[in-house]
């Protein structure tokens, strides 16, 4: 299992590797995450049938296995992202060739409009510490609040990778909130590695 920063690492031991290799996140994906994501969903609302998701904020690898999954999983997703800052065009581009139903929007009101989920990250990542305050700047405008929340499914949950930035992309009010299953969906994490190793040491 492989936690680091460039993509080309991961590639490049699973390319000599004798054994399944695990993205635990790069810069470029983070799918065990969505996994996660995935399962508080699935547990929230029954199935993915129908299942549409809003992501507000940085065009990140959180962004990035989003796309994966709803063009996998066939699930409407909605991004709303500051310019400068959009999904990665070799992750987005394809899932759009390929018929995902997948959209970038400028407005994180107009993406959550009628979402199940609504899910963020926070504005600069690991890594990313120097660019905070320009981050900052170029995502005013961009935090999930209590008007994002409003214009979402009536049932719709919020979701968060974790830790949280509460005050920044996220306010209080929601994260603590009774739409909020951030915890459940940390548990998950939990639940879904153990499947994924099962999955891959099992017969």
């Amino acid at each position: 299992m492989v936690r680091t920063y460039g993509q080309g690492v991961l590639e490049e031991l699973a390319e000599w590797s004798t054994v399944p290799v695990i993205n635990g996140l790069t810069d470029l994906l983070h799918p065990c995450q969505i996994l996660a994501d995935l399962l508080t969903a699935t547990e929230r609302r029954g199935g993915l049938d129908g299942l549409r998701v809003a992501w507000i904020g940085d065009g990140n690898n959180m962004a990035h296995s989003w796309i994966n999954a709803a063009r996998v999983l066939g699930f409407g997703l909605r991004l709303a992202c500051p310019d400068g800052f959009h999904p990665d065009g070799a992750i987005l581009g394809p899932a759009v060739e390929a018929g995902a139903d997948v959209a970038v929007a400028r407005d994180p009101a107009e993406a959550a409009r009628g979402a199940h989920v609504v899910t963020t990250d926070v504005w600069a990542s690991m890594g990313q510490e120097s660019e905070q305050e320009a981050r900052a700047e170029a995502f005013a405008g961009y935090q999930v609040d209590d008007r994002v929340m409003a214009g979402a499914d009536p049932d719709a949950v919020f979701l968060h990778c974790l830790p949280a930035h509460r005050g920044e992309e996220v306010t209080e009010a929601v994260l603590e909130g009774p739409r909020s299953a951030v915890w459940d969906e940390a548990e998950n994490r939990l639940h879904v590695q153990k499947a994924i190793l099962v999955r891959l040491l099992g017969p």
